[in-house]
């Protein structure tokens, strides 16, 4: 993990995961951008956002591009899509980052019911009041569908950003 300067950061602290070696791409075929914005010095920046515990294993928080900034705070949208998730009932959930007057962006999440359950949105938000620390918690839209690719990955750039 590095930081914004590329500097290594110490176990426990989150930064962009790099990696160098003989498997690592040489570039992005016909997008020399691209290529010099995500390899440096053979390292390959890979856009994800990570941390090490001290025993050396890593784990991904989220993507730089998914990356929501609230009021200054950092907020990466698969911590609350993991926490939604736990709440009985929920089928599917997707949180992107939408334009806020007063702090740049909020969360917001997208929800779909499973069959045969019903959920308030008073009792959700609290359960987030219970497992989120207060700026991370969302704006509530439930749908009857989200919006995926023939592969069926949520595509989250065709949510609406109101």
């Amino acid at each position: 993990m590095v930081d914004q300067s590329g500097n290594e950061l110490a176990p426990g602290g989150v930064g962009e995961l790099v990696f160098k070696g003989p498997n690592a791409t040489r570039g992005y075929f016909n997008l020399p951008e691209e290529t010099s914005e995500r390899i440096k010095d053979g390292w390959v920046y890979t856009g994800d956002h990570a941390w090490r515990d001290e025993e050396g294993y890593f784990y991904i928080v989220g993507r730089e591009k998914e990356l929501i900034i609230s009021g200054g705070y950092n907020i990466y949208p698969r911590e609350i899509e993991e926490v939604i998730h736990g709440y009985p009932g929920v089928n599917e959930v997707a949180v992107i980052g939408v334009p806020d007057p007063a702090k740049g962006e909020i969360p917001k999440a997208f929800i779909t019911i499973k069959e045969g359950f019903e959920i308030r949105e008073t009792d959700l938000l609290e359960y987030c009041k219970k497992n989120l620390a207060a700026y991370k918690i969302p704006k509530i839209l439930f749908m009857e569908e989200l919006p995926k690719n023939p592969t069926g990955k949520i595509m989250k750039k065709e949510l609406p950003r109101e």
